[in-house]
């Protein structure tokens, strides 16, 4: 990551009023934008934190973006999973190194990012998507933010259903799609007990439905929440909240699957 900047690689220029622009890079290339041209020769090769002029003198900080800000920029099919959601999902789904991750759907891949980067190369990450042209978009997306597709992610066009019969197996359950209660009998299937379910949803109604399947299905520790991002104005003379925020964009809910029926009746009650 210390590396110079490179060919095919991407670059987040700041300009002097915090506006943010993400540009791929190609020698010989020039990016236009309405402070005048960068030609990329100027950003290639240099380190992370130089600083370029544009043809009409407007300097551009140049760094590597980070996740956050390629979900916020890169191209869409369906609606992206916001940054503070995306934290939240990995965090409170425990999302860990090595995990076994089963994700549907696939959406613009946003998501599917963000669990790639925590499961990494010791894990594995399938997601399903029954959209064509989400998949492609998806595919696309994650070529561009990786380089290429990491090996430990297999991304299938079709039904999370399928995935039954497979004799997979996993540790985490992560489904952002209209009706998740409709696939928790594959999910019960392939979900190790202890395994953690994660369901990200836009409506209260929605969220009760699959809150009352989960608890009918084996599921403890179910909890649901929503993440306000408030940004605050910090100068010399001022420190307030600021004028905008990013308030309500979906809930999470998460789960703990609990033992199967015949081990859940053999653990013994307390002592008389």
């Amino acid at each position: 990551m210390s590396a110079p900047f490179e060919p095919g690689g991407r670059a987040l220029l700041l300009d002097q009023r915090g506006r943010s622009y993400l540009v791929r890079l190609q020698a010989g290339g020039v990016w236009h934008f309405h402070g005048g041209a960068v030609p990329h020769d100027l950003i290639l090769g240099s380190p992370e934190g130089t600083v370029v002029h544009s043809t009409t003198g407007a300097s551009l900080s140049c760094f590597r973006p980070r996740l956050t800000d390629f979900v916020l920029k890169m191209p869409r099919g369906a609606q992206v999973v916001y940054p503070k959601d995306l934290a939240a999902v990995v965090m409170f789904a425990d999302v860990n190194l090595g995990a076994e991750v089963l994700e549907a759907g696939t959406g613009s891949g946003a998501l599917t990012l963000a669990l790639c980067r925590a499961t990494g190369p010791e894990g594995r990450v399938v997601t399903y998507e029954l959209r064509p042209e989400f998949h492609a978009k998806a595919l696309h997306n994650v070529e561009s933010f990786f380089g290429k597709a990491p090996p430990w992610l297999d991304m299938r066009l079709g039904d999370l259903r399928e995935v039954t019969g497979t004799g997979e197996r996993f540790d985490r359950v992560v489904l952002d799609m209209p009706e998740p209660w409709g696939v928790l009998d594959a999910v019960l299937e392939v979900l190790h007990p202890g395994g953690i379910l994660c369901a990200y949803l836009p409506t209260t109604g929605q969220v009760q439905s699959v809150v009352l399947a989960l608890e009918r299905n084996r599921f403890q520790q179910v909890q649901t929440f929503e993440v306000l991002l408030r940004p605050w104005h910090v100068t010399e003379r001022s420190v307030r909240p600021d004028h905008r925020m990013v308030g309500h964009t979906g809930f999470i809910t998460v789960a703990r699957l609990g033992p199967p029926p015949d081990e859940e009746d053999e653990i013994p009650g307390p002592p008389a």
